[in-house]
């Protein structure tokens, strides 16, 4: 009988913390991953699927993992903005071109802030949109390429929490979604990259706490607020695109 193959090991690269509410029910976005995908896999026990470790890239520039001691890694959401030069987002950069540059030994997957990171990282332009915010459950247009990788799904409906944008596809990546407020949703290159635009990660409870926490500060107008909690109550496909996400580190 063959062995059984061991659990992939991802690092999951933390760029940001919860809300307190949010970090009261989960513990980090770390956390919030954890639950992710456990719920992607289940009934399979995550363990025998995947080895989760936490890395706090933004507190402490020696958190990295060893390259050689991981398969893969997930750059996390962020309130912040991937085009800064902070010495923790410049280092970031420069790991992420690290693990690239394994050319697909250490595969990558980008979430939100991390999709820009990883756009950033293969020289494209990332910036603030002029086409404004993008909240809450959002429907995107699958392209044939993310059809394929889909299972032949037209369109997923993901949450969104962004007015920061990748304004290009990278080179040898191919474009997995679109809206017209943001024409890169996400993109592949396969065996080494797959990112995201949206949070597959976040569930309505989070996306509530979000956007209520936001509109008390004056950021989300009463409409941007209203609307963004009535397409909270909408099924979003957070689940299935995590097993994407798992399908795409065991090839």
């Amino acid at each position: 009988m063959g062995s059984t193959p061991r659990p992939i090991r991802l690092a999951i690269l933390e760029t940001d913390t919860p809300i307190p509410s949010v970090s009261a029910k989960y513990d980090g976005y770390f956390g919030v991953f954890q639950s992710l995908f456990s719920r992607a896999v289940a009934p399979t026990p995550l363990d025998q699927i995947l080895t989760l470790t936490r890395h706090d890239v933004v507190n402490d520039l020696n958190s990295y993992p060893a390259l050689d001691a991981i398969d893969a890694i997930l750059i996390t959401g962020s309130r912040h903005n991937a085009f800064g030069d902070d010495d923790w987002i410049t280092a970031l950069v420069e790991f992420t071109r690290k693990a690239l540059l394994t050319g697909g030994r250490v595969r990558v997957i980008g979430v939100c802030f991390g999709h820009q990171i990883v756009g950033r990282t293969m020289g494209v332009l990332v910036d603030r949109s002029d086409r404004g915010w993008e909240v809450s459950v959002t429907e995107i247009r699958l392209t044939e390429k993310g059809r394929e990788l889909f299972g032949g799904r037209e369109t997923l409906r993901i949450q969104q929490m962004h007015r920061d944008q990748v304004f290009a596809l990278p080179a040898g990546a191919e474009l997995l979604a679109e809206t017209d407020v943001c024409p890169n949703q996400g993109f592949v290159v396969p065996g080494k990259v797959i990112t995201v635009q949206g949070h597959p990660e976040f569930t309505d409870f989070i996306m509530e706490e979000l956007l209520k926490a936001r509109h008390a500060t004056g950021l989300f107008t009463d409409d941007m607020f209203q609307s963004g909690l009535e397409r909270n109550k909408q099924q979003a496909d957070g689940e299935l695109i995590a097993s994407v996400f798992v399908k795409f580190l065991q090839q």
